[in-house]
């Protein structure tokens, strides 16, 4: 009999995501410097954890008509049927078809994060984005409807007390439309997630966030499916401008 420890696991992966965002914490005075650190931490996490049809990375996201989002900490896209990524320096910058989740990554929850979440996934959202029909053996399938692009915040700490409480949940629900958060992760504390079908966001607070956050995002991608058929001429239009 193996003695191996599914729990033990599972609690490895939690504790080592939670030292690491600690050790940037305390490592680092300049905010920006932490900033990126916790950024690197959670992109890392997903790389590793997601299925390799997934890559995460700081991006921007650029749709067919010219249009650029906001920077964003954490872009979850699209690279087994992404036809192209462009990459300029240090800068990632990926089409808006192929995304499939944008996180703010920060230290420390708070009303003026969420706030500036919303507006930096509303960025990605309100982009054009295409989607062709699929050709097949026998014919074309019709276009693939466009996926939703999820939202989400991913912290160390919280300012608020109790952490997963009454004042987080209202931030929340300052813009439910283009800037929703769907899911999240308070390292220390807990994750959230939206439920279409109560309109209500869910605090869970246990003893391995990160990991938790790992699954409900995993289980609401495999809801997502894949990402539309890219127009790629539609891009390729700009080359002549």
């Amino acid at each position: 009999m193996s003695n191996w420890s599914l729990s033990t696991l599972l609690a490895s992966l939690h504790e080592d995501i939670q030292s690491r965002l600690g050790t940037a914490r305390k490592a680092f005075a300049h905010p920006g410097t932490k900033g990126d650190a916790s950024e690197d931490v959670w992109i890392d996490m997903l790389d590793t954890y997601l299925p390799k049809r997934y890559q995460a990375a700081n991006a921007f996201v650029v749709d067919s008509l010219g249009n650029f989002s906001e920077q964003i900490d954490v872009v979850v896209f699209d690279r087994q049927y992404s036809p192209f990524i462009f990459k300029f320096g240090d800068h990632i910058i990926v089409p808006a078809e192929s995304v499939y989740a944008a996180f703010e990554a920060k230290q420390t929850a708070s009303a003026d994060l969420v706030a500036y979440a919303q507006k930096k996934v509303a960025s990605v959202r309100r982009l054009h984005r295409t989607s062709l029909p699929i050709p097949h053996a026998g014919g074309v399938y019709p276009a693939k409807p466009l996926i939703p692009i999820l939202g989400g915040l991913l912290t160390f700490e919280s300012e608020w007390s109790p952490a997963l409480g009454a004042s987080f949940d209202k931030a929340l629900h300052v813009d439910m439309a283009d800037g929703r958060l769907d899911l999240g992760c308070v390292a220390s504390h807990g994750h959230f997630f939206y439920d279409p079908s109560a309109n209500a966001f869910s605090f869970e607070s246990e003893n391995k966030p990160a990991t938790a956050f790992l699954f409900k995002l995993i289980a609401q991608l495999q809801f997502s499916g894949t990402v539309p058929m890219i127009d790629i001429d539609a891009y390729g239009k700009w080359l002549a401008k």
